[in-house]
């Protein structure tokens, strides 16, 4: 019953749509009808607003975090259920239809709460990619990827099927921008989708 308990809790921390919300608070209107019609924090840049965007970025990775947290607590043997749940959450929120975001950032926050070290990798590299590239999905595909990797390089093989599983899924969300990656199509940071 741990697992059940730990995978709803994380799906329900998860599906909290941060940019939404914080979006329509702040004036912006439904996030859904601007650029790319993502909630993450990628498309609420595109509002013109870079603190909102930074908003949702540290909320999104804040709720995988405190999501694998509290199963470390309360279900330590199901932390891999509330890990993948909360990307999942995030990414099929019940409230939003099932469409939400690709799972970046709410993965970045459930690789901090796996372990540190994963969480470090995820985001220098994260980082580098963004800062070499200014292609925001490039530099988050190349960061869940990089987490399977520290995971079972650093000791943490414990999480590497997790961790793989929410790779796929996040690659798999990111299929179109591969697709206009491969073109030399995809949009950079500051670009129109």
């Amino acid at each position: 019953m741990d697992w059940l308990y730990a995978a709803l809790a994380g799906y329900l921390v998860g599906s909290v749509p941060f940019g939404l919300l914080l979006a329509k608070a702040a004036g912006k209107g439904d996030i859904r009808d601007i650029g790319s019609g993502n909630i993450g924090a990628t498309n609420v840049l595109r509002t013109g607003s870079k603190g909102l965007a930074a908003a949702v970025l540290l909320l999104d990775l804040g709720k995988g975090l405190v999501a694998v947290l509290a199963a470390a607590r309360w279900f330590p043997d199901a932390v891999p259920a509330a890990a993948l749940f909360a990307v999942l959450g995030h990414c099929f929120p019940v409230w939003l239809k099932f469409k939400g975001g690709k799972g970046v950032a709410t993965n970045a926050g459930v690789s901090f709460g796996l372990g540190w070290p994963i969480g470090a990798a995820y985001a220098a590299v994260w980082l580098a990619m963004l800062a070499l590239t200014r292609i925001s999905s490039l530099a988050g595909m190349s960061a869940v990827v990089a987490a399977v990797i520290a995971a079972a390089v650093l000791g943490f093989g414990q999480f590497v099927p997790v961790l793989s599983a929410i790779a796929v899924l996040v690659l798999w969300l990111h299929r179109a921008n591969i697709q206009r990656l491969l073109k030399g199509e995809e949009p950079r940071i500051g670009s129109k989708p």
